[in-house]
């Protein structure tokens, strides 16, 4: 057994892992209008220099063991923005890059505002995300959203499809694109493939959304991305990553409707400002509104996994026994669950072990004008490779 100094030790460097990082680069994959094939934006992709840490799952298998996954993350960025530049992919084309979900819950936020506001200013810059970024620092990660677009980024999220959770978040991140999990344009389709393409375009009408479809490598796939909703697509059908831009391909223009694009700070507006000017406000005995808020509950329950839950108690004492088992049951079978309320912090209520606070105890940090105390979430823990 290691005493505690050791166990504090951090380890020791390795210099094909410095060398990596130093060394990484990026390639580049077309993003295309399917109904005009023209060549709109690239995704940039981590490639590490020619070795061992080639590879960009092992790559950031070995930061991540290393604890410098953030220090990787950024490099990678700093290789986008410069081979982007160096390949000149810049206006009227578009830029998607990544965000390493595990950086955010890690790295000061600050960082990540600081390297956006470093992009060359001819570039056009896509933010991609996944549900599991959201699960982990949910209000940190929504004001970053809100500063990221004051900077004249757009908002993607990434693999849509691969947890139904997603699905949950969209209302939320309101991205402007939706990236739809490969699985769904290549495996046979079934009710859970529906299920995705229902939520997706009722969104994508709702907010004016494009609708991406990774993973098109023949003909079939094509129709099939079509038939889902897509309007972009990319694979390779189209061309694989590469160093520049895809030879043979007509260039075109990526229009964003703007969708999710706030007139203001988040947290400033009332629920009640969601509803309709004509809608009338109406008072109800409490024991009603409790009622009322368990009917909501139940149909939270109905929707399951693409649903969010967003409750407030007020005080913690009202956070009792019988309701801490309702969430309980809530956090196991929908998307996500939160609960803030007025007043200072305290402790978050217990839940299932894979559920964590959003923010809780003596640093919890404010959410608009509450604080954002306990919360139970679910947070997916699948590795996302670049």
């Amino acid at each position: 057994m290691s005493s505690p100094a050791e166990a504090r030790t951090p380890p020791p460097a390795d210099p094909v892992l410095a060398d990596a990082i130093r060394g990484v680069h990026s390639v580049f994959q077309p993003i295309v209008e399917l109904d005009t094939g023209r060549v709109v934006a690239y995704e940039a992709l981590a490639r590490g220099p020619v070795g061992p840490l080639e590879r960009p799952d092992a790559l950031f298998a070995a930061a991540r063991a290393a604890g410098r996954l953030a220090e990787l993350d950024e490099a990678c960025r700093a290789a986008a923005f410069r081979g982007a530049v160096d390949a000149a992919l810049v206006a009227p084309l578009t830029l998607f890059v990544n965000v390493e979900p595990e950086v955010l819950d890690t790295a000061p936020l600050a960082d990540l505002l600081a390297i956006a506001e470093r992009a060359p200013g001819h570039l056009r810059v896509v933010m991609e995300i996944t549900e599991r970024a959201l699960a982990a620092r949910p209000a940190e990660l929504l004001r970053t959203v809100e500063r990221v677009r004051e900077l004249g980024w757009a908002i993607a999220v990434d693999d849509v499809g691969a947890e139904t959770m997603s699905l949950a978040f969209l209302p939320l991140l309101c991205p402007d694109v939706v990236k739809l999990d490969l699985r769904l344009v290549q495996e046979r389709p079934g009710p859970a493939v529906a299920e995705i393409v229902n939520a997706v375009n009722a969104y994508a009408e709702r907010s004016g959304a494009v609708v991406l479809a990774e993973g098109i490598e023949d003909g079939g796939h094509l129709r099939t991305a079509l038939g889902l909703g897509a309007t972009l697509g990319q694979g390779w059908l189209f061309g694989r990553p590469a160093s520049g831009p895809a030879g043979g391909l007509p260039v075109g223009e990526l229009v964003l409707p703007g969708a999710g694009r706030p007139g203001g700070a988040l947290g400033e507006l009332s629920p009640f400002a969601c509803l309709p000017d004509d809608v009338p406000l109406r008072r109800a005995p409490k024991a009603l509104l409790i009622e009322l808020s368990k009917q909501l509950e139940r149909e939270a329950m109905r929707l399951g996994r693409t649903c969010v839950v967003a409750a407030t108690f007020q005080e913690a004492r009202h956070f009792t026994v019988s309701t801490t088992q309702r969430y309980r049951d809530l956090v196991e079978r929908t998307g996500f669950v939160c609960a803030p309320r007025r007043g200072p912090p305290g402790r978050a209520a217990a839940g299932p072990a894979r559920g964590r606070p959003v923010a809780g105890g003596p640093g919890a940090r404010r959410v608009g004008r509450r604080r954002a105390v306990p919360a139970l979430q679910r947070r997916a823990a699948r590795p996302r490779p670049r």
